[in-house]
């Protein structure tokens, strides 16, 4: 998993799996330390787990606790899913996709 961070933004790419779950949540908490409204890119995600969307959730809840937004940019039909198929998808602010 390679996590990179430009401000108030998260590009993850590779597995995204419990393995990476957390490396992913520090970089996440940390970004929310800084900005109150995170956007986490999975746009180069290969593959992800029900483990690693919960991290995604739980920090959604705390940003808008303290009134911010993760919100999830570049979540594939796998992703979007298994957010519904977990009803995380209630939890979690995800992008429309573009209109090309």
């Amino acid at each position: 998993m390679d996590i990179v961070t430009d401000g108030p933004e998260i590009l993850l790419a590779g597995d995204f799996d419990v393995r990476c779950t957390w490396q992913v949540r520090m970089a996440l908490y940390d970004a929310l330390e800084r900005h109150p409204r995170v956007v986490v890119d999975l746009g180069e995600v290969a593959t992800v787990d029900v483990t690693a969307l919960k991290v995604l959730a739980v920090a959604s809840r705390f940003a808008a606790r303290r009134g911010g937004q993760v919100r999830l940019r570049g979540c594939n039909g796998a992703v979007r899913r298994l957010l519904h198929m977990t009803h995380l998808i209630r939890l979690v602010d995800v992008e429309r996709d573009a209109l090309v």
